[in-house]
């Protein structure tokens, strides 16, 4: 599981926006695998402990149970011991997951290691899972040739109206969805906030939080 290092988003104005993983994506998955017997490690840029997302702690944004959420995330003893991503080999790994947040707008959009990881995950043929903004890695995925690793596949992701909705849009330096289809990934957008998850070949992608439970039950039954 490749988390943001990232604890704040830089907008377009250069003020910064507090940020980090979002629980929910950590969380879910995390927990439906442990579920079905497997084991979890978590890698961040530089090896950072990551930082939750205030704002996916909250009752509204952790169905309810803010507590709950806040929880979980202390129970899970891999955050606090991540390993460096850097020295992440897809082979020692059955399978790649990475969760959104904004932190990925700031830090694995560009992070050449991660970009190396994802493009190898890719080639494996191992499962390789991104949900919400988690996607905003694959912009680091280039090919020889500058192209994009992903460039052709369809995918789910955190969408234009989702950002414009959740207040951030106009203020944002560049949009996720823009970005990716630029980048000539095929983004299959559903109706906001509702859950929506993309399968193809051995890549696995969720446009939000709300995507994050099928994403991890596609995850589950992909690794057996």
């Amino acid at each position: 599981m490749v988390l943001t290092g990232a604890d704040s988003w830089t907008l377009k104005d250069g003020t910064q926006h507090p940020t980090g993983f979002w629980a929910e994506e950590v969380v879910v998955p995390y927990q439906a695998l442990k579920a079905a017997g497997h084991q979890v490690a978590v890698a961040t840029p530089g090896g950072v402990v990551p930082t939750a997302d205030a704002g996916s702690l909250t009752a509204e944004f952790s169905g309810g149970g803010a507590r709950t959420m806040q929880e979980a995330v202390d129970a899970m003893a891999e955050l606090r011991t991540p390993l460096v991503l850097a020295d992440v080999a897809v082979g020692d790994y059955d399978a790649v997951l990475y969760p959104g947040g904004h932190g990925p707008m700031e830090d694995l959009a560009v992070d050449a290691d991660s970009g190396r990881l994802l493009t190898a995950a890719l080639a494996s043929g191992k499962p390789l899972a991104v949900v919400c903004h988690g996607p905003a890695a694959l912009l680091a995925a280039r090919r020889e040739d500058g192209t994009s690793a992903f460039a052709g596949y369809r995918v789910a992701a955190f969408t234009n109206a989702e950002e414009i909705q959740a207040g951030l849009g106009d203020r944002a330096k560049w949009l996720l969805q823009d970005r990716l289809e630029a980048d000539g990934v095929v983004v299959e957008v559903a109706e906001p906030w509702t859950s929506h998850v993309v399968v193809d070949r051995n890549l696995i992608t969720g446009q939000n939080p709300m995507s994050s439970a099928r994403l991890a039950e596609e995850l589950v039954k992909r690794l057996g």
